[in-house]
């Protein structure tokens, strides 16, 4: 009796040991190693010349140099162009509405024979919802009228977007029709 006891405190830590190490492989370690370049074969000479000192290495060349970034836009240098008209968006979307796909095609008119301007479209959101959220709503709203522009012939580095998110409402009551005139995108400009 006391032989089959003994098999099961030899069996059951046998057990549980061979489950943790097959159950718990090693990720096997990775190393990075770098080569020298081959060098270029080179013929045998015929004779035997007096040996010539190694040739240097050449140095590597410089890394090119990273593009130089746009310049920084200030949104107080642009200012309200009554030419470029507002326009709005449903609740929690950023997609340009029939109706105001009309305005930016009279936006995107006035842009064109005035090409010395460039545009800042500002995001805008209603009260409702995080204010992280709202940025990033009106940062949707705000490039979704810069695509349609650019989709009508205004090119694109003429157009800087920025998003105010809920900061900056228009109407402050809490009522709809208060929220629909602060889901807007705002069109200013400059001059080159």
């Amino acid at each position: 009796m006391k032989q089959p006891r003994a098999h099961a405190f030899l069996v059951v830590p046998l057990l549980a040991l061979t489950l943790f190490l097959v159950g718990c492989p090693k990720r096997p370690a990775t190393t990075v190693a770098v080569a020298p370049a081959p060098a270029a074969p080179q013929a045998a000479p015929a004779a035997p010349a007096p040996p010539a000192p190694a040739p240097a290495r050449p140095a590597p060349p410089a890394p090119a140099p990273a593009p130089a970034p746009a310049p920084m836009v200030k949104p107080s240098e642009f200012a309200p162009n009554p030419n470029l008209k507002t326009i709005y968006f449903d609740f929690d979307k950023y997609d340009v509405r029939p109706n105001d796909a009309k305005t930016l095609d009279g936006d995107a008119a006035w842009l064109k024979t005035n090409a010395n301007n460039l545009v800042l479209i500002e995001g805008n959101c209603d009260e409702r919802g995080t204010a992280e959220y709202n940025l990033a709503l009106g940062e949707k709203r705000a490039k979704a009228a810069m695509n349609y522009l650019v989709a009508q012939g205004i090119q694109a580095n003429r157009i800087t977007i920025i998003s105010y998110g809920k900061e900056r409402p228009v109407c402050s009551e809490k009522t709809e029709a208060c929220w629909a005139q602060n889901r807007r995108d705002n069109f200013l400009t400059k001059t080159r």
